[in-house]
């Protein structure tokens, strides 16, 4: 019940690429903003039973890049079937359906196109807490957003992001999410 008790949890679905190009996208709902002058975000990621660290946090590692896409509502299904542990070789894109597009200032990270909203984010730095099991054992990486891309049409007449009709999903416990309308 731990991860049920902190609600609604907003979710980081982490886009990446590899440095030998296979692209990644996954849900993290241990997302948040740090601050904001600069913008800086973290995440956290649970190692596998096995041992073997997220491929999201070894992309960001190594490339020094990673990219944050607003899950929304419509996007559901989407957020869903990415967080399915595939093979590293194989992209969550391909199987979540959904369309590519890329960063501006790291041109080799896709980004989820149908999302309203994108950080391009520039890794800084992994703080590792061992737990007691290995997936008790996770990884906090820490980044700085160095580009905001916002679609125009979820932008009010007066240029503020309208949150009613992007609708942005978060994480509750278990598999329950919720919406902001």
């Amino acid at each position: 019940p731990f991860k049920s008790c902190t609600v609604p949890r907003p979710i980081g679905w982490l886009s990446s690429t590899s440095p030998d190009g296979i692209e990644n996208l996954a849900p993290y709902s241990q997302w948040q903003n740090l601050t904001f002058d600069p913008p800086m975000v973290m995440f956290s990621a649970n190692q596998y039973p096995d041992g073997r660290r997220k491929d999201t946090v070894l992309n960001a590692e190594q490339t020094g890049w990673f990219a944050w896409n607003m899950a929304t509502w419509e996007l559901r299904e989407a957020v869903n079937i990415s967080a399915m542990a595939l093979p590293a070789e194989e992209s969550e894109f391909d199987h979540a359906g959904v369309t590519r597009t890329y960063a501006d200032l790291a041109p080799m990270v896709p980004m989820v196109a149908e999302s309203p909203v994108h950080f391009e984010c520039r890794y800084l730095s992994t703080h590792r807490l061992v737990g007691h099991s290995n997936v008790g054992t996770i990884d906090i990486v820490f980044a700085r957003v160095e580009r905001i891309h916002i679609d125009d049409s979820v932008l009010t007449p007066d240029g503020k992001i309208d949150i009613p009709r992007i609708r942005p999903i978060a994480r509750l416990g278990y598999f329950d999410y919720t919406v902001v309308t």
